[in-house]
């Protein structure tokens, strides 16, 4: 099992198999608009329009599970993002991360990338770094800014 046996539902409720990003670098980030960390939306739309034609695909996943810190609709966050940061790169419906109802893919990052103690995502902006063969390589903290990943990114965009 890799990460391109998942699917998810983007902002719009179109369904996209994470196969579709075969062969790109991708960054998985479960993001909230209310939160400490969500400044970090604009190193990740740089990270997004210095990479992207080389190959990277950063995707956002919206999660209430941490201090209810996105509580508006999908639409509600997808417009926040846009406004406020002018996020560009895809965005997908609200997810919980932990627990019972996790999406599958959480479930699967969190096991494949370990945190310090527990498998357990601890907040909001938590990053997961998964090379083109779908390979999860690396699990990044909230507080690891996203201008940090520069180098990992290089890295793996030159192994394509």
């Amino acid at each position: 099992m890799n990460f391109y046996d998942f699917k998810a539902k983007k902002m719009n409720g179109e369904e996209v198999k994470m196969d579709a990003y075969k062969g790109k670098v991708i960054l998985v980030v479960n993001t909230a608009s209310k939160c400490g960390f969500t400044p970090q939306f604009e190193g990740l739309e740089a990270l997004y329009k210095t990479y992207q034609e080389d190959g990277l695909e950063i995707l956002g996943f919206p999660c209430n599970q941490f201090g209810k810190q996105d509580p508006g609709t999908n639409e509600e966050v997808e417009q926040f993002c846009k406004l406020n940061y002018g996020v560009s790169f895809t965005m997908f419906e609200k997810v919980d991360v932990n627990g019972d109802n996790a999406h599958p893919m959480f479930k699967f990052l969190a096991h494949e990338a370990k945190g310090i103690l527990s498998n357990k995502i601890k907040w909001n902006f938590t990053k997961f770094l998964v090379d083109q063969e779908g390979n999860v390589v690396a699990r990044y903290a909230p507080t690891y800014k996203p201008e940090k990943l520069d180098e990992a990114i290089k890295d793996l965009l030159k192994k394509s």
